[in-house]
């Protein structure tokens, strides 16, 4: 990109002062430094302008948003790895090109996901609690904040994509029986590293796990995917951990079947209507019957540094006049039904 004019890239939240500083270096960026979401007249200026828009997974990035866009704007990159905050099919309309930053949040979702594996049967977080009242804890008991085994019991894992596949190794090493359902079986290799099981019926799989974990991607065809009448079909001793996205679990169902006993508990690091939580969820965690973390799956200092050195390689590599190595193509609704 020497000696042509930098293209002007617009950031939309606070990004990691290494990023932010290689961004200024290479491109005209400008930066969110208070790190306040972006109200939409600030989007709308924004795709008015701009060469490269750097969006994050708060930021929506609808059909009307690209409508207005200037017809300099040729690229979203965004700062993450699904998309669903993007209309891809908008944009390819537009002729604007879209890029994600895959594959580099895996082994740290992975690692969220099983820490609530743990956290939910064990009751971590109750046990954390009562240390911090003052006076609370009497001393050991025999009988006292009794939890569940992991080990021995059966992981029924939704995607086995990557972080699927990542979790899935975790829990073989806490002597978890691994079971998954996947649009497609995975190869022969990976299934007999981790004596896992395939089940193309997700309701038959449902039925027979001590714990789901949510590893799918949301895309049309996985909107609620964990339905009442799915999340009915488990066992009321069973436990869901969602790491991935709010929208693949029918979450008023959930709340629901936990409140009447009907399910065990939940780990659940992601919401149906991000940011807000909903307040029967806050009641449950009190009452030691859910985990909820505010969407801290890949929040590590070494995965958001990554994150931006993808972005960095798909703008460069655009400009230089590439195709950029991770560039998203519209998704077929209508995966994992």
């Amino acid at each position: 990109m020497a000696g042509r004019k930098k293209p002007l890239v617009v950031i939309t939240r606070k990004l990691p002062d290494q990023v932010e500083t290689r961004m200024r270096e290479l491109f005209d960026a400008r930066l969110n430094v208070d790190d306040r979401p972006m109200s939409q007249p600030e989007l709308v200026a924004a795709v008015k302008e701009a060469d490269v828009l750097v969006p994050t997974i708060t930021d929506r990035i609808d059909a009307a948003l690209i409508a207005q866009a200037g017809e300099q704007l040729r690229l979203i990159a965004n700062y993450g790895n699904g998309v669903d905050n993007i209309d891809v099919s908008a944009a390819g309309e537009r002729g604007i090109t879209v890029t994600n930053t895959p594959n580099v949040l895996n082994e740290d979702t992975a690692d969220m996901t099983m820490a609530l594996i743990l956290a939910v049967p064990r009751r971590l977080t109750e046990g954390a609690a009562v240390l911090a009242e003052d006076g609370k804890w009497a001393g050991w008991s025999p009988t006292w904040m009794l939890g569940h085994r992991i080990w021995g019991k059966r992981l029924g894992i939704v995607g086995m994509g990557r972080i699927g596949t990542a979790v899935a190794r975790r829990a073989r090493a806490f002597g978890l029986s691994i079971h998954y359902h996947n649009r497609h079986r995975v190869a022969p290799m990976i299934e007999d590293e981790l004596e896992a099981t395939y089940w193309d019926s997700l309701d038959q799989m449902l039925a027979r796990m001590d714990i789901i974990s949510i590893n799918c991607p949301s895309t049309p065809g996985t909107f609620h995917l964990l339905s009442a009448r799915r999340l009915a079909l488990m066992q009321p001793s069973a436990y869901l951990v969602n790491t991935a996205r709010g929208d693949v679990v029918d979450e008023d169902a959930l709340i629901r079947m936990i409140e009447e006993g009907r399910l065990a508990g939940a780990g659940l690091d992601v919401f149906e209507h991000e940011p807000a939580v909903n307040p029967k969820l806050v009641k449950l965690a009190a009452r030691g019957k859910v985990v909820i973390l505010p969407h801290m799956g890949s929040a590590t200092i070494e995965g958001r540094i990554d994150m931006g050195e993808k972005v960095i390689i798909n703008i460069r590599t655009f400009f230089d006049g590439h195709r950029p190595p991770d560039r998203v193509l519209p998704r077929k609704a209508g995966a994992e039904r």
